[in-house]
């Protein structure tokens, strides 16, 4: 199989992460397997591998500067250009109180990973994307992000009050579209993908979609071609509002 495209997945030793691996690999793109404890994501690496694909793990912790570092250096050096990043990992934090019981460290810790993650990875894989005739970033959000939804009484949202995991997604969705604007005049475009309620860890499984479910959207916007849309903030449905 030809390797025409290198993809970076954050978190992608499990959940939607790996089934994001899996369905690009399937595609065959190159996967990275990016995770922040280096034995497990060696352990979704082989198993993704172990079914024919293309799959290297990564060691990557989204909140350490140095580790990212090191990890676009490494890919520079194999493959000197990064097509597609995944901003998979994410945490919803241990915080589960009222907004109004919530300290700066509840939503400090969130942010760092579902933002200021995001910020480093991109930051420093960006040159690498740039060497791509199409590079494509997709960031993981929530329709629990959404503005729109949240403050609409009738939505099916308006019962939701995580004030840290939901406000890091809104302002992810912020970054995304920031970035977008950026680049609008290169061939990376950067989108957001919602992949609805997923049984992952992040819920304690309680989700009603599938890992594969979910990353069905992401890996749709980790292939658009030149034609698709940029700064766009898409679930299978189609575009939600911001």
């Amino acid at each position: 199989m030809t390797l025409e495209k290198v993809a970076l997945v954050t978190g992608a030793n499990k959940g939607i992460g790996f089934a994001a691996a899996r369905q690009l690999g399937e595609r065959g793109v190159a996967v990275l397997v990016g995770a922040r404890d280096e034995a497990l994501g060696k352990r979704a690496a082989d198993a993704l591998a172990a079914d024919g694909i293309a799959a290297t793990p990564i060691g990557l912790d989204v909140t350490d500067p140095a580790r990212v570092a090191e990890a676009a250096g490494e890919i520079e050096r194999r493959y000197g250009r990064l097509d597609i990043l995944v901003n998979n990992a994410g945490t919803a934090g241990d915080f589960t109180g009222a907004p109004s019981e919530a300290g700066a460290a509840d939503l400090r810790e969130v942010y760092e990973t579902n933002v200021f993650g995001v910020v480093t990875v991109t930051g420093a894989m960006l040159p690498l994307l740039l060497r791509s005739p199409a590079g494509r970033v997709v960031n993981l959000s929530s329709h629990v992000g959404s503005l729109t939804l949240q403050s609409d009484p009738d939505s099916p949202l308006a019962g939701v009050n995580m004030i840290a995991y939901q406000s890091s997604k809104t302002a992810l969705n912020a970054v995304t579209v920031a970035y977008a604007k950026e680049l609008r005049r290169t061939p990376v475009k950067v989108n957001t993908a919602l992949p609805g309620v997923v049984a992952t860890d992040i819920n304690h499984h309680r989700g009603r979609r599938t890992p594969a479910e979910g990353a069905a959207i992401v890996v749709r916007l980790a292939l658009l071609d030149e034609d698709g849309p940029s700064g766009a903030c898409l679930a299978d449905e189609g575009p939600v509002p911001w």
